[in-house]
């Protein structure tokens, strides 16, 4: 298990957008348009960039567990898709490039 502080340094590189790009973008219809909803009409990377959100509202001392799990969470997301590599081509309006912003992440940026 990760420490804090190794959480925090790799969310600090990886979660790139900052919080004003990062809520403009959640309120776009490519934002929307990505990712698995399990039925419930808004999906996991939608809800994350909320979180997302909230937890980017906070100061490093005020962060509590479910905050840092949550961070946890999104760096592993954020790892595991970049790894992919995305497509070779358009990458710019990929759903790929979609769902990494939606958790924070914007591979362009």
């Amino acid at each position: 298990m990760k420490s804090h502080d190794e959480i925090w340094s790799e969310w600090q590189d990886l979660v790139n957008m900052p919080p004003s790009a990062l809520k403009k973008w959640l309120e776009s219809d490519e934002s929307q348009s990505v990712g698995d909803t399990g039925g419930n009409g808004e999906s996991t990377g939608h809800k994350s960039g909320k979180r997302i959100l909230e937890i980017k509202g906070k100061k490093k001392t005020d962060l509590d567990d479910e905050d840092w799990a949550h961070m946890g969470k999104v760096v592993g997301y954020i790892k595991r898709h970049l790894a992919q590599g995305g497509p070779e081509k358009e990458k710019e309006h990929s759903d790929w490039r979609y769902s990494l912003m939606n958790w924070g992440h914007d591979p362009l940026g």
